[in-house]
């Protein structure tokens, strides 16, 4: 199989000072896969989704608050976010994330 290789995701997608910066890997009918690069201090604010995601912290750490309840995830970590559950999150410092959108 010629063309098959593995990737650094955190190598995908770079900061940008003051910025958010994503990059869409999969977008498919049953769920996408994007990545997304935050500078110190940016962030998402509360939204809610139709469906469950989950947020997989690549580099630098996070505030997320889901359902009222905050929390705190770094490099290595993994958080569920149910679908239809209010949620935002922010960069405690700079961080890059993988979210992977379930929609089936």
């Amino acid at each position: 199989m010629s063309g098959l290789k593995a990737v650094n995701l955190k190598d995908l997608v770079e900061y940008a000072e003051g910025s958010i910066v994503s990059r869409t890997l999969v977008d498919k009918k049953t769920g996408t896969l994007t990545l997304f690069a935050f500078d110190a201090g940016q962030g998402l604010s509360e939204h809610t989704a139709p469906f469950d995601a989950v947020v997989q912290i690549l580099d630098g750490k996070a505030a997320l608050m889901i359902g009222g309840q905050a929390l705190e995830a770094s490099a290595g970590q993994l958080v569920v976010m149910p679908a239809n559950v209010p949620h935002a999150l922010r960069a405690v410092e700079r961080f890059k994330m993988l979210l992977t959108m379930i929609r089936a």
